[in-house]
C-alpha cells in the first residue's frame, strides 16, 4: 500500500469509495510506529512531568483505604463525562438514581449510554484481571457492551462495520471526516493490535498510548461508540503495560474542556504529520488529569477520614451506621429499599442509620417523600460532580 508522505512523515493515503451515487474520499492511516520516528526532544519535559505525576497517583492506590470504592465511584464519572462528549445530558447523579431504579432527570437513553459504557469499562478490568490479553477480540467485547442496550442496539454491538461511516456532515461527501472504507477495517485494526504487543523500548509508554488511541479514532472501527472505546483504551493499555497497577486515570474531563484542540490536533496529525503537537497535548493531559486525581483522592481520604469519626462517636448505633456508610461511599445517592440487600442489614436499619446519617449532617434527602426516600451524600457527590457540567 502506497502512502503519502508531508515534508518527510508519511501520513497516510486517500482512497476512493462509492456511497450511494457519489464517490467520496476515505483516509487510510499508515502503520505505527511514524515513519520516520517521532522527535521526541521537543516533549522530553512534560513526558517526565506526566510521569512524575502518574506515579504519585498511583502510589496513592496503597494509601485510600478501600480502593475498590474509589475505582468504583472514579469508573462512573469518567462513564459521565465521555459520554457527555458524545452528546449526552447525563449526570453523575442521573446515572446514580438510575442505577437505585429510580427515573433520572434527563431521558432514559441518556442514561443507559453512561449505564453500558460503565459495564464496558468493567468487562475489560475484569478480562484484563484474569490474564486475557488487551487485543482485538477484547475491544469487540467491550463494545458490545457499550451498545448491548438502548439505542446503540441497531449499530452492530461487538463488531467492526462493514459500510461507510463519517464524522460531521449529512453524508461522507460533506463530511468533516471520512475513516477507511469497510474492506480495509479488518486491516488496520491489525496493524493497530500489532502495535499493541510489540515490545518497543524506544516508545514511552504514555507515547505508545497516545499514538494508539489517534489510530482507533482514525480508523473509526465501529459503526457507533468508536470515542468512548477510543478513550478506555488509553486506561486499559496503561494498566496492561503496568504504567498503573489499578485504572485510575481518565483524560475524558480534559479532551471535554479541550474538545477544540482535541480534534484540530487528530486533523493535523493525518494531514500534516504532526505526530509531536498532538504529543505534547496529549502528555500535558496526563500530567493535569493525575495531578487534579490525586488532589481529589487526597480530599476524598480526609473527607472519609473526618466522617468516620463522627461516626465512631455515635456509640452502639457505629456498627451498623458504618455498614451504611460504606454504601454510600460507593454509591452516594441511595435509596433505603435498595441498599438494604446490598448492605445485607434489614430495611428499617437502613433507614434508622440514614437518620443518624441526616442528623450528623452527612447524608440530605432528596426526595421529600414518606416512601421510597433517596439519601445524597453531598460532600461526596460534590467532588464527583467537578467537570461533569454537560456540554450545551
Amino acid at each position: 500500500m502506497d502512502f503519502v508522505t508531508k515534508g518527510s512523515r508519511v501520513v497516510g493515503r486517500y482512497v476512493e469509495t462509492p456511497y450511494g451515487t457519489e464517490t467520496v474520499r476515505a483516509y487510510v492511516p499508515p502503520p505505527l510506529p511514524p515513519d520516520p520516528p517521532i522527535r521526541l526532544d521537543g516533549v522530553q519535559q512534560v513526558l517526565e512531568q506526566a510521569n512524575q505525576a502518574l506515579g504519585r497517583l498511583d502510589g496513592l492506590t496503597g494509601a485510600f483505604p478501600d480502593l475498590a470504592l474509589y475505582i468504583y465511584s472514579w469508573v462512573r464519572k469518567d462513564a459521565v463525562l465521555s459520554s457527555q462528549i458524545e452528546g449526552t445530558q447525563s449526570s453523575i447523579s442521573d446515572l446514580l438514581v438510575f442505577e437505585n431504579g429510580d427515573a433520572p432527570g434527563v431521558p432514559v437513553h441518556d442514561v443507559q449510554d453512561v449505564s453500558n459504557y460503565v459495564a464496558a469499562m468493567s468487562h475489560g478490568l475484569m478480562r484484563m484481571r484474569s490474564g486475557f490479553p488487551l487485543s482485538l477480540r477484547l475491544i469487540r467485547e467491550m463494545h458490545e457492551a457499550l451498545l448491548s442496550r438502548g439505542r446503540g442496539a441497531q449499530q452492530q454491538p461487538g463488531e467492526f462495520r462493514r459500510s461507510q461511516n463519517w464524522i460531521g456532515g449529512s453524508r461522507p461527501g460533506n463530511a468533516t471526516y471520512v475513516p477507511p472504507p469497510p474492506e480495509l477495517v479488518d486491516e488496520c485494526m491489525g496493524r493497530l493490535e500489532r502495535f499493541l504487543h510489540e515490545e518497543r523500548p524506544d516508545l514511552p509508554v504514555l507515547v505508545q498510548a497516545a499514538l494508539a488511541h489517534v489510530q482507533f479514532e482514525s480508523i473509526h472501527p465501529f459503526l457507533d461508540g468508536n470515542g468512548r472505546i477510543g478513550r478506555l483504551l488509553i486506561t486499559l493499555l496503561l494498566c496492561a503495560r503496568g504504567v498503573m497497577t489499578e485504572p485510575i486515570l481518565y483524560l475524558s474531563l480534559y479532551f471535554k474542556t479541550h474538545r477544540a484542540a482535541y480534534y484540530e490536533l487528530l486533523d493535523r496529525v493525518r494531514t500534516r504529520g504532526d505526530w509531536e503537537s498532538w504529543l505534547h497535548f496529549f502528555l500535558t493531559g496526563v500530567k493535569e488529569t493525575a495531578t487534579e486525581a490525586a488532589h481529589a483522592a487526597r480530599r476524598m481520604m480526609a473527607l472519609f477520614g473526618q466522617h468516620r469519626k463522627q461516626i465512631e462517636a455515635l456509640g452502639r448505633p457505629a456498627a451498623s451506621v458504618l455498614l451504611v456508610y460504606r454504601q454510600l461511599q460507593k454509591t452516594p445517592i441511595l435509596s433505603i429499599v435498595n441498599a438494604a440487600p446490598k448492605i445485607g442489614i434489614s430495611a428499617p436499619t437502613v433507614a434508622k442509620s440514614l437518620d443518624h446519617l441526616s442528623r450528623l449532617g452527612i447524608v440530605r434527602e432528596m426526595t421529600g417523600k414518606q416512601r421510597r426516600r433517596m439519601f445524597v451524600y453531598e460532600p461526596y457527590l460534590a467532588i464527583l460532580n467537578e467537570g461533569t457540567e454537560p456540554i450545551r
